[in-house]
Parts: structure tokens; C-alpha cells; sequence
């Protein structure tokens, strides 16, 4: 695995404290980075980076809740302090907090998804950019997701937020290449994570991926680990502004 070896770089994982980002985490500090692990939920973070501790990896904890500015600066900022450096950031953090018909969605719902789902990892990527540029570049992952290419049924919202994601990645991928920073997405599927429950709950859930998914299954979140690990890797040193997808056939 000496393609993919992470030793010496720095990576800050956004939304580690479960799921996907929890699977990154450890899988980038089996890889020899190190690892912060940041969401707004810090103790949940704390375990993540203790599991990783145990294992011989090298991990903490930090606060970040994508709707505070002030947190995204300051988090960056500490990685500066203990650090000096930031070569990978992953915005994996994500909300959906409403599932229901478009025309019912609240403003407040609508709010909220917009500003953890894109203002958040925007703004958060801006704050990384000028520490990435001090060490010659670095590589970001923004976890967008398939209803950024094709809405899913009765989350429109979450959907428009994606394909702001995707169309962000591509804009930040354009103007930074030069300067050494790659910009990529992941685009995952149905992945079996908290974000997912209201799926999951749906009583035709394995009719409907039968019909629709070439691998006719959720996905687990370690799944999502290996076009992550690819994409900050030198093995992708000339790719940026790509979106992956990873759906098992979804969109096919």
C-alpha cells in the first residue's frame, strides 16, 4: 500500500464522529496521517480519535459546528498552532432535517440544510486554502452525494444542496490547480448511516433496490474509503474537479 501511504501528511476529517467520516478517519491513520477528527458533537469525535489512539494511530478532537464561522477559523488555526500544516481536508459533515414534499419544507429546515450543507464546507475550505498554500498544496474532499445529479423523492432541498456542493468542487478545483490544491468529490449512494434512517425505514426499501441498483444492497460506510483514500493520494495527482461515484449502480 506504499501508494497510498499518508505518512507525514496532516488531515482534517469534518463529520468524523460517525458514519462515512468516522470510516475515513480511521482508514486515513491506518495510512500513516494525522488525523483530526471535528464535528459539533466533540465527545463523539474524542471516541473516534481514542479508537484510533488505540490502534498506533495518531488522532484528536476538535469542535467544529459548520454553521459557526467563528469555529471554522478557529479550527484551522489550531491545526496551524499544533501542526504547521494542513495537506487533506474532508467536508463530510452534512444535515438533511427535513424529509417530506418540497412544498412543505420550512424555512427554517431550508436555512439550516444551506448553511451546514454548503456554506459550511465553502467557508471552512476557504479557511484551509491559505494554510494548504504555505506547505506548496494539498487536496480536498467534498462528500456531496447522487441526489446532487438526480433528486431523490421528497428531500429536494438536500438534493439542491448536493449539486451546490458538486458544482462548488468544480469551481475551487479550476482556480486553485495551479497553486497546487486538488479539488475532488465523492458522490456516495444509499450508504447505511444515520443521514440514511429515514430510508431506511421506507417498507419498499429492498423492492425499490432491486429494481434500481445493479448491487442491490446499502452500501456500509467503509465502503466509501477507498475512492476517499484514492483521491488524496499522489496515485490522484492529476485528478481535480471530479466527482466520484460510488452507488452501486443507482444511477446507471
Amino acid at each position: 500500500m506504499a501508494r497510498f501511504d499518508l505518512t507525514g501528511k496532516v488531515a482534517l476529517i469534518a463529520g468524523a464522529s460517525r458514519g462515512i467520516g468516522e470510516a475515513i478517519a480511521h482508514a486515513m491513520a491506518e495510512h500513516g496521517a494525522t488525523v483530526i477528527c471535528a464535528s459539533r458533537n466533540v465527545e463523539d469525535c474524542q471516541k473516534v480519535a481514542d479508537a484510533i489512539v488505540a490502534k498506533g494511530g495518531i488522532a484528536s478532537a476538535k469542535t467544529v459546528h459548520l454553521g459557526r464561522m467563528a469555529d471554522l477559523d478557529a479550527v484551522i488555526a489550531d491545526i496551524e498552532k499544533e501542526h504547521g500544516r494542513l495537506d487533506i481536508l474532508v467536508n463530510n459533515g452534512a444535515t438533511n432535517v427535513f424529509y417530506g414534499p418540497a412544498h412543505k419544507c420550512p424555512e427554517s429546515a431550508y436555512d439550516k440544510t444551506m448553511e451546514v450543507n454548503v456554506k459550511g464546507p465553502y467557508f471552512l475550505s476557504a479557511a484551509a486554502i491559505p494554510l494548504m498554500l504555505k506547505n506548496d498544496g494539498g487536496s480536498i474532499v467534498n462528500v456531496a452525494s447522487i441526489d446532487g445529479l438526480q433528486p431523490g423523492a421528497l428531500r429536494t432541498v438536500y438534493g439542491m444542496t448536493k449539486a451546490a456542493v458538486i458544482n462548488m468542487t468544480k469551481g475551487f478545483a479550476k482556480e486553485y490547480g495551479r497553486k497546487g490544491i486538488r479539488v475532488n468529490a465523492l458522490l456516495p449512494g444509499f450508504t447505511d448511516t444515520k443521514l440514511a434512517s429515514a430510508l431506511k425505514e421506507m417498507p419498499n426499501l429492498q423492492a425499490m433496490m432491486d429494481e434500481n441498483l445493479a448491487i442491490p444492497r446499502m452500501a456500509a460506510p467503509e465502503e466509501m474509503v477507498g475512492a476517499v483514500l484514492f483521491l488524496v493520494s499522489d496515485e490522484a495527482s492529476y485528478v481535480t474537479g471530479h466527482s466520484m461515484v460510488v452507488d452501486g449502480g443507482m444511477t446507471i
